[in-house]
C-alpha cells in the first residue's frame, strides 16, 4: 500500500488507492489493527478526493458581467470544447 502523503496524491491516485483499500477491507482477512489503519487511510483518501472534486467544480463556474458593472458567478452551461 502506498505511503505517499494523502495531500500529495492526484485525484486518480487517491481514488485508485481508496478502491484498493475497499477491496482489501471487504475481503476481511486483516487483523483488527491493520483494518483500522486501512479504514483511517481510506477516510483520508475519501476526504482528499472530495476536496479535489470541489475544486474542480469551482473551476467550471464562470463570471458573467452584471448590469451594475460587476460580475456574477454562474454555473458553466456551455461546452468545455473551445470549438463551441
Amino acid at each position: 500500500m502506498s505511503q505517499v502523503p494523502v495531500d500529495e496524491l492526484s485525484f486518480e491516485q487517491a481514488f485508485a488507492e481508496l478502491e484498493e483499500i475497499v477491496r482489501t477491507l471487504e475481503a476481511g482477512n486483516q487483523p483488527l489493527e491493520e483494518a483500522l489503519a486501512l479504514y483511517e487511510r481510506g477516510m483520508q483518501l475519501a476526504t482528499r478526493c472530495q476536496k479535489l472534486l470541489d475544486a474542480a467544480e469551482l473551476r467550471i463556474r464562470q463570471l458573467v458581467p452584471n448590469s451594475e458593472g460587476g460580475y456574477d458567478v454562474v454555473e458553466f452551461r456551455g461546452s468545455l470544447d473551445k470549438r463551441d
